[in-house]
């Protein structure tokens, strides 16, 4: 069998403390899981079932520990915004996923941005129609070196937070996420096969911006090292 182009290489992420790499299959993100993010945006935080939109694999940009990813500002776009997330991957597959089994599933962590081109969500959201235009362009998902599970837990209790040009704009802690990673793992598996390779976004804390060329973006989770962007 030959193929009518070469297929396009794998995503992997670097894993932290090894030259191994994580191979990205699909990529989840849940959708205002902070409270004071989804009152930021003009939401009600009442506890209601999460919901999740997606982004292809290669949207992905693996960045290494200590360097800094210059990444481009997009087109269509005079609102692009930042988003910290803490990012969950899983590395046991399966289906109706109990909540009290989830977390055997995910194999690490790692610090991601869910960058937004938040003026055509916007768009999107007011017609009506699926927002992949706002979330789901190229390079619209840094992530750092993943931390494996088996390493560092699995976090409760951590610090999230986010600085532009040094000064600090989201600053939270990942024990506030309206849905725990359990609870994102097992109703997410209620409506797909979870696959090892899946990478999920778990959402974001209140304040998020616009930056614009120049600006230098650093975003950490306690214990899962930072993930420093200057957007060119």
């Amino acid at each position: 069998m030959s193929y009518v182009f070469t297929p396009p290489a794998t995503v992997a992420i670097p894993v932290a403390g090894s030259d191994d790499r994580f191979a990205v299959r699909r990529v989840y993100c849940v959708g205002r899981n902070y409270a004071a993010h989804a009152r930021e945006m003009g939401f009600d935080p009442e506890r209601e079932p999460p919901f999740f939109f997606c982004k292809p694999a290669d949207a992905i940009v693996p960045v290494q520990a200590g360097t800094t990813l210059e990444l481009p500002y997009p087109v269509q776009t005079q609102n692009y915004h930042y988003e910290a997330e803490l990012v969950a991957v899983i590395g046991k597959g399966g289906s109706d996923i109990p909540v009290g089994q989830a977390l055997e599933h995910v194999w690490g962590y790692a610090v991601g941005l869910d960058m937004t081109r938040r003026d055509l969500q916007m768009k999107m959201r007011e017609m009506g129609r699926p927002w992949e235009i706002g979330k789901a362009f190229d390079a619209s998902a840094p992530v750092g070196p993943i931390h494996r599970a088996s390493d560092i837990g699995h976090p409760q209790q951590a610090g999230i937070w986010l600085t532009v040009n040094g000064e600090t704009k989201q600053r939270s802690d990942v024990s506030h996420l309206i849905w725990s990673v359990a609870e994102t793992v097992a109703y997410l598996s209620q409506f797909f096969r979870l696959e090892p390779g899946d990478v999920i976004f778990t959402g974001t804390p209140e304040g998020v911006g616009a930056v614009k060329a120049g600006d230098t973006m650093v975003t950490g989770v306690d214990g899962l090292g930072e993930l420093t962007v200057r957007v060119v």
